[in-house]
């Protein structure tokens, strides 16, 4: 049981890992788009490949665009977190009840 329980916990910090990497790269799309930034830099070409799918459906849903300011990555962002804190949580449970 006890590599049950490890292999839990190892899923457990995987997924906090990936999703403090997301919120990060979430953050630097909301910061790149301050600035007038090269759309053909590769760096901001990834930024917007990563997050602009889930932020278009986002803004389709709830617009959250007032006087030139777009609130949809920090509704995004506490979608993450809260996600994020949700699914740890139930693994750690999951894992110190085996």
């Amino acid at each position: 049981m006890d590599l049950v329980r490890d292999f839990i916990l190892i899923i457990a910090q995987m997924f906090q890992l990936i999703m403090t990497v997301y919120i990060y790269i979430v953050v630097a799309r909301a910061i790149i788009s301050w600035v007038n930034p090269d759309p053909y830099n590769p760096i901001v070409r990834f930024l917007h490949n990563a997050t602009d799918p889930v932020l278009d459906r986002i803004r389709k849903l709830i617009p959250l665009q007032f006087n030139g300011i777009d609130f949809t990555p920090i509704l995004f962002l506490f979608g993450l977190f809260f996600i994020q804190r949700v699914v740890s949580q139930f693994l750690l449970r999951l894992a110190s009840g085996i």
